[in-house]
């Protein structure tokens, strides 16, 4: 992150150094997808970014900070079972008797691949007997019980998935090169290059927008499977769902932001557009 730091104020520098002194940029690091982005603002297009992403930045950390809490003291409240034993007992209750339970490396790195057919769990989650641990191994199950029924929104989803990588990775390199063309003058080229930075935004924000409802089904799932089960009781089932609502929340403000992103590139293109004409 260090490396980052400097290279965003090497780019401020060198904006300087050229006589456009209202105008700087930063080198944007994003360490889950390996990608550096380079963002250049003047003082007009910095206001429209704060206004619009400002908001979306706030609701992120609120998110974050959320689950982490939620996730943390329902790890402190003991479950009668594992993540996996709850996991394997609702797959097998379901007929799912050939989806294996794999224990996964990392920290909440929880998922159901559709196309391995397998759940996968974190170390805490597979191993631990909490309510934090059976609430996000029923969760992923639920996944995988979306697949086994056809579940239609998970369908969309999984078309939609690497369309969504390829439409992320595509924006951030388009923005980028946008930001150096603006840097030349070279508008019109810029215009087209942020065009297809909207384009790639504007696909993974309906990827965002079909995952809610998957995510926001494997949890009713997840509940509804843990109380027909026994695995918890009624008055245990507040407990799960506190983890599974913080866990909501970070799809719900990951959506915003992507929305907001949209929003704002869109803007800039327009920006561009008219002063290329």
């Amino acid at each position: 992150m260090l490396i980052v730091y400097q290279e965003a104020f090497f780019v401020g520098f060198i904006l300087a150094v050229g006589g456009n002194f209202r105008s700087f940029g930063f080198l944007f690091f994003e360490k889950k997808t390996q990608r550096v982005s380079l963002m250049i603002y003047n003082t007009s297009s910095l206001m429209m970014y704060m206004i619009l992403m400002g908001p979306a930045i706030l609701l992120g950390m609120l998110a974050h900070f959320w689950v982490q809490s939620a996730y943390n003291k329902m790890s402190q409240v003991p479950a009668g079972t594992s993540g996996h034993d709850a996991a394997r007992r609702i797959l097998d209750a379901n007929g799912l008797y050939d989806i294996p339970i794999e224990p996964s490396p990392g920290v909440m790195s929880d998922h159901y691949d559709p196309t391995a057919k397998v759940v996968r769990l974190s170390q805490d989650v597979y191993y631990g007997h909490s309510m934090s641990a059976v609430g996000i191994a029923a969760h992923e199950v639920g996944h995988a019980i979306q697949d086994a029924r056809g579940y239609a929104p998970l369908v969309v989803r999984n078309i939609a998935v690497p369309v969504a990588n390829f439409g992320g990775s595509l924006a951030s390199i388009v923005v980028s090169l946008g930001a150096f063309l603006m840097i030349g003058g070279m508008f019109k080229f810029a215009s087209w290059a942020l065009l297809l930075g909207v384009i790639g935004f504007a696909a993974v924000v309906v990827f965002q927008l079909v995952n809610l409802p998957v995510e926001f089904n494997a949890s009713s799932r997840a509940k509804d499977q843990l109380l027909v089960h026994g695995i918890v009781s009624n008055s245990e089932l507040p407990y799960v769902s506190t983890v599974l609502t913080a866990a909501a929340m970070t799809y719900v403000a990951g959506t915003f932001s992507s929305i907001m992103s949209l929003v704002y590139y869109a803007m800039q293109y327009a920006m561009v557009s008219d002063r290329e004409n």
